[in-house]
């Protein structure tokens, strides 16, 4: 009779992260070379004069001006439905869940939590740098333009840099940067740059932004793209830390310091595919309890304890004596008892009153 068990699949999941990862021999870390380091400060000069040009109101400004007059999308209204559905790519949300999905299959591959923790890590420069710039420079959008010729700064709008562009570099661009070969990686390279071009141009025919938005968005997502191999040992710590807390959770589950609601619902993300199991549940028809999980041992530990102790230094118990009492006889045995007199109890007013109304009556 087989006693497999059968594992859901949240289960085969943490069962494959247990397992050492079984990455391709040949790939290794993104490392910060001379090369990478070179590209970050000439991505990160031209940054820095987009936002001088925009400042100080340049002919970047008035190109940006020149392009929302000519209107492109009264130009070619033909592309406008395709283009709607196209700028979704750019959009932080679907393209989050999509590239989040591929990521977990690589997961799951090469039994490793990196390739999630990446792009989380990659996402949340991403809202810090570029939600940062958007707020602090506050520049309106070509439909919300009030003075011709202006830049539109600290006006309480968010559309420098462009977070749709920003976006579809550091969201598709992840995807190369995790590639396992040199092959892949330079063809995921190809594809994220193709997207993230289009998303921006998109915009611009659209109107929702400059073309300075376009450029610094470009230029804002590529920075953090090259500049994480510097977060590579917050990521390591980042994947320990995650098993060294279910380890905790694991022994605090063990030893009866958590609420057994909690341990029930957080057995399936302990048990990792059935490698763990909670040793504090006893099987049915075992009274046995391992004492080193369970430090107060119950009755039934003690009972099962002295059934391996030696007959001969256990004393025999003494037989009870047995009292010899009376019969008990059943009900149709016993001897029927007649009550004598009536059961009522006697009422005195009412004596008295009978014995006066039964007196004759004397005189007169």
């Amino acid at each position: 009779m087989r006693t497999d068990q059968i594992l859901t699949r949240l289960e085969r999941v943490f069962a494959r992260l247990d397992r050492e990862p079984e990455r391709p021999a040949h790939l290794q870390t993104p490392q910060m070379s001379r090369h990478r380091v070179v590209l970050l400060g000439s991505t990160l000069a031209f940054y820095l004069a987009i936002v001088v040009a925009v400042l100080t109101t340049s002919w970047l400004v008035r190109l940006d001006w020149q392009i929302m007059f000519f209107r492109p999308y009264e130009q070619w209204p033909q592309l406008h439905a395709f283009l709607d559905y196209l700028v979704v790519l750019g959009q932080r949300g679907p393209t989050a869940v999509m590239v989040a999905a591929w990521l977990g299959w690589r997961s799951w591959r090469q039994h490793t939590l990196r390739p999630l923790i990446t792009l989380g890590v990659a996402l949340l420069l991403l809202n810090i740098t570029v939600g940062s710039v958007k707020l602090g420079l506050g520049r309106l959008g070509p439909h919300y333009a009030t003075e011709i010729g202006s830049a539109e700064l600290f006006a309480g709008g968010d559309i420098f840099p462009s977070g749709h562009t920003a976006n579809a570099v550091v969201t598709w661009g992840i995807l190369a940067y995790l590639a396992s070969t040199v092959v892949t990686r330079r063809v995921l390279s190809v594809v994220s740059a193709v997207v993230s071009l289009s998303v921006g141009a998109t915009t611009v025919y659209l109107g929702t932004h400059w073309v300075s938005d376009v450029l610094l968005g470009w230029s804002a997502g590529l920075l953090i793209l090259l500049a994480l191999p510097w977060f590579e040992p917050l990521i390591a710590r980042a994947e320990a830390y995650v098993f060294d807390v279910r380890e905790l959770l694991r022994r605090r589950a063990e030893t009866g310091r958590m609420p057994a609601p909690v341990v029930s619902a957080l057995t399936p993300l302990l048990s990792a595919g059935g490698k763990w199991q909670l040793r504090r549940a006893v099987a049915a028809g075992d009274p046995a309890v391992d004492p080193a999980v369970d430090p107060a041992p119950t009755a039934a530990a003690h009972a099962a304890a002295s059934a391996h102790t030696p007959a001969a230094h256990t004393p025999a118990p003494r037989p009870a004596p047995l009292l010899a009492g009376r019969p008990h006889l059943i009900r149709s045995e016993r001897t029927p008892v007649t009550p004598v007199g009536s059961r009522r109890p006697a009422h005195t007013e009412r004596a008295a009153a009978r014995s006066a109304a039964a007196r004759p009556a004397t005189g007169g």
